[in-house]
């Protein structure tokens, strides 16, 4: 499935063949994250259907999926909260992973701009945009159950997390034509989980 590059950090390079028939929804891997939230002080590109409706407060995410239909890949993400959409759900405008796999899969089933990155430990680099993500938890360990509403555009998908984790300050190092001045660098509030992640098909909303 096409998806419109509204982050130009977002499209894919011209010479990269996605495969076809990829495992379908619903997902439930294991995993390893560091999620934190943050303000998003600038608004998202006037070319996306989702300008205007969302937030100022933003999810991000560095995930290690132990395993996946597609196999083992890394992802890091950010995504928007939708304005007047209670629990939260929210938007992703920028995903990257390393797998041509779970790009073809997140593109197909959940009209995720998936794209495709290189992953360094804490350390995320594309063409042209970089995202370092560096956690120090604190703390006791904790149970966590976690939905989260995904919509982008096609139906809504509430994604749960089930796990345990830790109170963490996660230092966030960004770079990027949009997504530099979008979300910026800093200190932010987190977590880091250790869990399973089940992602369903998305609904009519």
């Amino acid at each position: 499935m096409a998806i419109p590059p509204h982050l130009p950090e977002s499209r894919l390079p011209p010479d990269v063949v996605l495969p076809q028939g990829t495992p379908a929804a619903p997902w439930s891997c294991p995993v390893r994250a560091v999620l934190w939230l943050q303000r998003a002080p600038s608004p998202l590109p006037s070319s996306s259907p989702f300008a205007g409706r969302v937030r100022a407060l933003a999810v991000g995410a560095l995930v290690d999926y132990l395993e996946s239909p597609v196999g083992p890949y890394r992802e890091v993400l950010v995504g928007q909260q939708l304005r007047g959409a209670l629990p939260l759900v929210v938007h992703v405008p920028f995903i990257a992973v390393d797998s041509p796999a779970s790009v073809a899969a997140g593109r197909e089933h959940w009209s995720l701009p998936k794209t495709l990155a290189d992953f360094d430990g804490d350390l995320a680099t594309g063409d042209g945009w970089s995202v370092r993500v560096t956690p120090r938890a604190y703390g006791l360990r904790f149970p966590v159950r976690a939905p989260l509403g995904l919509d982008q555009g096609s139906g809504r998908a509430t994604t749960r997390l089930r796990g345990t984790a830790r109170l963490a300050r996660v230092e966030v190092e960004v770079q990027g034509l949009t997504i530099g001045p979008w979300l910026g660098s800093g200190t932010r509030h987190g977590l880091v989980v250790q869990g399973r992640l089940t992602v369903p098909a998305p609904s009519a909303r």
